[in-house]
């Protein structure tokens, strides 16, 4: 599938002129586009060639903040993630949580849990392919959804593959805490193993440091 759009004007003649109602209406048919799929990675790709064309919706309703609820924002954050645009992705739903934007009909989730959900589903497929998501991209994740209510399922798996980005990048010890702490919020979270290697590790490092 291929977005063939380059602007808002290839949906053809809009009755409506003004820039929201545009954005609704060119979301709507990629909406209809996508449905029209069912593989995952294909989505991905055809949201990773439609998202330049909200680029500047995106960057003049954050510049903006106004705070009012947005619809097309928060699937766009959706997409973002989705697409491997995790920086875009994670600007959008810092604006969203400051001001409390609800995420759209039909979707049961919290914006804060949506946020953790996501991104650790992403996290899991990235770390599965072999190419992670860079650590400071988890680590804002982290940051942003900390107060936020939502299972505890949800937020230890994002716990979990913080924890894994941290010890691929050579910290132990904060990588042990991040483990410990999404197999305290599900016993289930498959990081007993990986506890118990990073324990090892740093027991046999303070012996030799000794």
């Amino acid at each position: 599938m291929q977005v063939e759009a380059k602007n808002v004007s290839d949906y053809g003649v809009l009755a409506d002129p003004s820039a929201a109602t545009q954005v609704k209406l060119m979301l709507r048919q990629h909406m209809r586009d996508l449905g029209k799929t069912q593989s995952f990675e294909r989505k991905a790709a055809y949201k990773r060639k439609a998202l330049p064309l909200y680029e500047t919706w995106i960057t003049e309703t954050l510049k903006g903040n106004s705070g009012v609820q947005d619809d097309v924002l928060m699937y766009l954050m959706l997409w973002s993630f989705d697409a491997g645009l995790y920086a875009q992705g994670l600007d959008i739903a810092e604006y969203a949580l400051k001001h409390k934007l609800a995420m759209p009909s039909g979707q049961s989730r919290t914006t804060g849990c949506a946020i953790a959900e996501e991104m650790g589903d992403r996290a899991k497929e990235a770390y599965t392919a072999k190419n992670p998501i860079p650590l400071d991209i988890l680590q804002r994740t982290m940051a942003l959804i900390e107060h936020e209510d939502m299972p505890d399922k949800v937020r230890a798996e994002l716990h979990k593959w913080l924890g894994y980005s941290l010890r691929d990048n050579d910290f132990p010890q904060p990588a042990l805490c991040e483990l410990m702490r999404a197999l305290e919020l599900n016993e289930r979270s498959g990081v007993k193993q990986d506890i118990k290697n990073i324990e090892k590790f740093l027991s046999a490092k303070n012996r030799a440091d000794e």
